[in-house]
């Protein structure tokens, strides 16, 4: 299986936006605290997080193609229950395991937590309280794209709502000096 640093590297090769970078970032941390939380493969979760849209870049305009050809760029790299995460998070095979619901429900919920922490007075994770998260998640029309369906899928986690926005905050919180938050 491809490293953390071999994955990272594949990141920067690859994708061109730093606020993707960021998100994708996000997504490992995430990623890593569920799997933590939940008893799975923290580092095998934490570099699906890490490389689930690594070719967002490419196929921006043709999202028939996100996902499977990240997983033709990483075939033999990633075992099969990753490639098959990171095609069920943008719907194109169903989820089938924890695997697949952690990385479809936490992809959105990082755009929510980045957009709160901007909006926050201190303008980082670490003033952020999950109560301001909590009242951002209710008001639709903050960080739209954030898919709050998509967000209580944390449910099929065994995860109440409340208990999934405060493991991804602290999750992000461990990497908010890579965001810039």
């Amino acid at each position: 299986m491809i490293d953390r640093d071999a994955a990272f590297e594949l990141v920067r090769r690859n994708v061109q936006n730093e606020n993707l970078v960021k998100h994708m970032i996000a997504v490992e941390a995430v990623m890593r605290g569920l799997a933590r939380h939940l008893g799975e493969d923290e580092e095998l979760w934490g570099i699906a997080g890490l490389l689930h849209d690594l070719d967002y870049s490419e196929t921006v305009d043709n999202f028939d193609r996100h996902g499977y050809r990240t997983c033709e760029m990483l075939e033999g790299q990633l075992p099969p229950e990753a490639l098959h995460a990171i095609l069920a998070h943008p719907g194109h095979v169903d989820r089938e395991n924890s695997f697949d619901w952690a990385l479809y429900s936490c992809d959105p919920v990082t755009g929510l937590i980045i957009a709160a922490a901007l909006m926050h007075p201190s303008r980082s994770l670490a003033g952020l309280q999950l109560k301001s998260v909590k009242k951002r998640f209710k008001d639709k029309r903050f960080a739209a794209g954030a898919n709050r369906e998509q967000i209580m899928t944390c449910s099929n986690l065994g995860l109440e709502k409340d208990e999934f926005l405060e493991l991804s905050l602290e999750a992000m919180r461990g990497v908010s000096d890579q965001l810039g938050l």
